[in-house]
């Protein structure tokens, strides 16, 4: 909690609390059902709170945002998220059933009323959204395929509707096709710890 206090130290008092359950509920989960690596659930807020939260650094999603977790697993980049924008509404999807599940346990255990994850293949996901993010899930162009579909055409926020991912290593080949109109930003210009050298968020204007 004091990675997530730091970086963003406006929060409200239910913000910090919800942020603050989800070790406990992480760490019972993962237990239960590998949704985290065990080697890495000790690091459950920098490698993946903090690292989801990378994308509220990039955008300030506007009051009414609708955004859809592409991929979401366990309920990254999506949980964290919609604790920070509690005025935006968040799908998450996944098409691990017990991944979501663990997403559904811990919105509920936490309050989160402006999270709703679902048992659902993007290639079902018929909805609209401003927004599409996804943590890693696959290569950029092969998504894009995939969520082109839900982008909305009405405009709410500063940025132009698209896409927005979280990704590592060399981005150069799959960048590629989108070169024109992409945005890269490596995450150690927010964050100083050493685990986010080497970290993206890729913005894709649709």
């Amino acid at each position: 909690m004091k990675l997530i206090n730091h970086y963003f130290p406006d929060l409200t008092v239910p913000q910090q609390e919800q942020f603050a359950a989800l070790d406990d509920l992480y760490h019972e989960w993962n237990n239960k059902i590998n949704v985290v690596s065990r080697k890495d659930i000790d690091n459950l807020y920098e490698h993946h709170v903090l690292h989801s939260l990378a994308i509220g650094k990039f955008i300030r999603f506007k009051p009414g945002t609708k955004i859809l977790d592409f991929g979401t697993g366990g309920g990254f980049p999506g949980v964290p998220l919609a604790i920070l924008f509690p005025d935006c509404e968040f799908k998450l999807i996944d098409g691990t059933g017990k991944k979501i599940r663990v997403a559904q346990e811990v919105c509920h255990a936490i309050g989160l009323t402006n999270c709703h994850p679902e048992h659902l293949r993007g290639e079902d996901e018929h909805g609209h959204y401003d927004f599409v993010v996804s943590r890693a899930v696959m290569p950029l162009p092969d998504l894009m395929k995939i969520v082109r579909k839900n982008i909305a055409i009405e405009q709410r926020n500063a940025l132009p509707n698209g896409v927005i991912c979280l990704k590592g290593g060399d981005l150069q080949e799959e960048t590629k096709p989108f070169r024109r109109i992409i945005e890269v930003c490596e995450l150690s210009s927010y964050f100083q710890e050493e685990w986010f050298k080497e970290k993206h968020v890729i913005y894709v204007p649709v």
